[in-house]
């Protein structure tokens, strides 16, 4: 058997929003980071909730892996610099950016808030915005990068979140300009379009109960393969955008959905059953 060296190897990564909401299951940030660290990175937790990213260091010094702790406000331009350039003096450079910090919340654009509408914006797409504004330099002065922009299928499918939705759109279309604007930098800059994926801030917006349970199992049965699918298998695509293995792609959109996307909702009438409605 060959041994392989880890994906990204000596790289250094930066994650933001490492920790995960509590609750059951693994959100997206913290599988990335505990990913990339086991494919040989050094990775910088970025939460605005250090506690949380504390638990996602210990998972990682737990397999033998390096990381550290960096608590900031990702919403604010002073804080993303500094995160950067603490990147740089802890472990030498940045090769590696997960933008990953989301919020969903339930609304139309009837009764989403001005507050909510400006919140899911600066907390979506404003974080990534301001995180690559100070990474891009550092990669391209070493000679390239990697960006993964963590957006949703909520940017491509309606589903009720209207300024979620607007957030991840814009994501998507940020993911596309960067990697025009910077690709002769050598910074790739890619997005993971995660679907009903069941993770601490999905179960989060639901009220528990059965008609919540009901809707988690089907999220699972919605898409082609029917089983279920967690903040991991984002992790494993985003580990992989970050890598040299996807050394000429860029620009892209990877969905990590089940194939959701791929078939009309009547098709998959037959495989669902009713919603419960909600009880008194």
């Amino acid at each position: 058997m060959v041994d392989r060296p880890g994906r990204v190897e000596g790289k250094v990564a930066i994650v933001t929003g490492a920790g995960s909401t509590p609750g059951p299951g693994i959100g997206t940030g913290k599988a990335t980071a505990v990913v990339l660290a086991r494919e040989g990175a050094k990775v910088l937790l970025v939460d605005l909730f250090p506690e949380r990213a504390e638990d996602t260091l210990r998972l990682i010094e737990k397999e033998g892996g390096e990381a550290s702790v960096f608590a900031a406000d990702a919403t604010q331009a002073a804080d993303c610099e500094e995160m950067v350039a603490t990147a740089v003096e802890r472990y030498g450079t940045v090769d590696v950016l997960v933008n990953n910090i989301g919020r969903a919340a339930l609304g139309t654009v009837v009764d989403t808030s001005e507050e909510e509408w400006d919140r899911a914006l600066d907390v979506n797409l404003r974080t990534a915005f301001l995180a690559s504004k100070y990474a891009v330099p550092v990669m391209a002065e070493q000679g390239g990068g990697s960006i993964v922009n963590v957006a949703s299928i909520s940017a491509l499918r309606g589903d009720g979140t209207a300024a979620y939705s607007a957030a991840k759109g814009g994501m998507l279309a940020l993911t596309v300009d960067m990697a025009y604007a910077h690709g002769r930098d050598g910074i790739r800059v890619n997005a993971v379009a995660p679907g009903h994926i069941t993770t601490p801030m999905v179960m989060s917006v639901s009220a528990p109960g059965p008609r919540a349970e009901f809707m988690n199992t089907l999220r699972s049965e919605a898409g082609l393969l029917g089983t279920p699918g967690d903040g991991w298998d984002v992790a494993y695509a985003a580990a992989f955008l970050a890598s040299d293995e996807a050394r000429w792609i860029t620009g892209v959109t990877l969905p990590v959905e089940s194939g959701v996307l791929s078939v009309t909702p009547l098709m998959m009438a037959a495989r669902l059953r009713g919603v419960p409605e909600p009880e008194e």
